[in-house]
């Protein structure tokens, strides 16, 4: 495991010096098995439930119940996201001070806000599942799922901020070997809960919230342990004033974008409810599938957000540029390789999540008709990641606000409301993700993004 407690010198020339497309994958490729390993918590347990429990299970640990976790869960991780940006800059211009004063008011926003949402996820459950019209056969487990994973929150945000803490600072080691653990330990409890217990998804959900408990337990006293400049003291734990604005700041406006993002999916989720218990398990089993293209996109935008934060730090903004171009060329190559493998090998795929034939054949209707739009995308994660880094998150959210979520929801609401199909849904990713796409082009080209000094 790398060491967390890594100098000033040895992090800052793996990022700010030396050459940017290493410096890049250096924070990809952990940053990318990381998320692999965080996607296979629900991915897991859709197999599992998927294989030995029937299609209603399936339904319900995914579709509605993971676009509603989205929901409540992004609203932090958005949140959140401002304090990577302000620790990343901090650590880039060698501020020890607020290093400190960030990561102690980060933990204790953690806290807080997982303790916001655990409340508000149960009480809103049932409504929740109303509002999307849930067909009738689901709505009792995806209860039981919603119920259980949201007593796990305030863990999970606190291994979600510490992991970002590690990351801002240039390790991003750590946090796989934490969640290689915690994904471990979760196949581990959900073949006892599922296959012994036969807990059925009330199994999964609780499997989810034990091993997110124990990553939070570990990054959590590595922190503790550390004595660097981004050490964990309780008796610190405090909301700075100065160090909270600024990191809602920040972090507020992804927030608000990452839950008018999923709103405008739970839209979408009502109109697939609409088509029954299979297309909702089909579109489930491809939210497993083209997780892996959405985990890699998002893992260089994680990426080079780490890397403009320190280069705007340390006041490298021909690196920025530079950083910018190259993550968008190696994203282009991974998301060609993504399309032409699903395309050939989708349907072995879907078999792992169902048995169903109409389910797989419903799934590979919507596979064919997706992923040749993946490249629309692209470029909406790596500039508005960009533009994060240097510590503008407003313009971003208003790009993204209205070119992806309004554009969406008109669509719906219009389009889709005269002529109700399954592909008439599926347009609305294509056409949202195009329209959004130029216009953070406009405004990255114009140059209105960069600091003024």
């Amino acid at each position: 495991m790398k060491s967390i407690h890594a100098s000033f010198s040895n992090s800052d020339r793996s990022i700010t010096e030396g050459t940017i497309w290493k410096a890049l994958l250096s924070f990809f490729f952990p940053i990318l098995l990381g998320t692999l390993f965080q996607q296979l918590y629900n991915t897991i347990d859709a197999f599992v439930v998927g294989q030995f429990v029937g299609t209603e299970a399936l339904a319900s640990v995914g579709g509605t119940t993971a676009v509603y976790v989205n929901l409540l869960v992004g609203f932090f991780v958005g949140l959140s996201s401002g304090a990577g940006v302000m620790i990343s800059q901090f650590y880039g211009a060698k501020d020890r001070v607020n290093i400190s004063q960030a990561v102690h008011t980060a933990i204790m926003l953690s806290v807080i806000g997982g303790a916001i949402i655990m409340v508000l996820g149960m009480l809103c459950t049932n409504l929740m599942l109303t509002l999307t019209k849930t067909p009738k056969d689901v709505v009792p487990l995806s209860r039981v799922y919603l119920l259980i994973y949201f007593t796990g929150t305030i863990p999970m945000f606190i291994y979600n901020m510490g992991s970002g803490i590690l990351r801002a600072v240039g390790d991003s080691t750590t946090p796989l070997v934490i969640i290689a653990i915690g994904c471990g330990g979760n196949i581990l409890l959900d073949l006892l809960f599922v296959l012994v217990l036969h807990q059925g998804v009330r199994g999964v959900a609780l499997a989810t919230v034990l091993c997110q408990t124990l990553c939070a337990a570990i990054v959590t006293t590595l922190l503790l342990k550390s004595h660097d400049s981004y050490a964990l003291r309780l008796k610190d734990l405090r909301l700075s004033g100065h160090i909270l604005r600024e990191m809602l700041r920040i972090g507020f406006p992804a927030g608000i974008q990452s839950s008018l993002y999923t709103i405008s999916n739970l839209i979408i989720q009502t109109n697939f409810n609409l088509f029954g218990t299979q297309t909702v398990a089909a579109w489930a089993a491809f939210g497993k599938i083209d997780g892996v293209f959405w985990m890699t996109v998002n893992a260089f935008g994680i990426a080079v957000t780490t890397f403009a934060g320190q280069n705007a730090g340390a006041k490298h903004y021909d690196r920025v540029k530079k950083g910018m171009w190259q993550t968008l060329l190696m994203t282009v190559i991974a998301t060609a390789v993504f399309c032409l493998t699903f395309w050939f090998f989708g349907e072995v795929l879907y078999r792992l999540f169902a048995k169903d034939p109409v389910v797989i054949a419903t799934g590979m209707d919507i596979l064919h008709f997706m992923i040749p739009w993946w490249i629309t995308y692209i470029a909406i994660e790596v500039l508005s990641g960009t533009i994060r880094g240097v510590g503008n998150s407003f313009v971003p959210m208003i790009i993204t606000v209205f070119g992806v979520c309004g554009l969406r929801i008109l669509w719906l609401f219009t389009a889709v409301a005269k002529n109700t199909t399954l592909h008439m849904v599926l347009l609305s990713y294509p056409i949202t993700w195009i329209v959004t796409s130029l216009v953070f082009w406009i405004y990255y080209l114009s140059g209105r993004w960069l600091p003024k000094t």
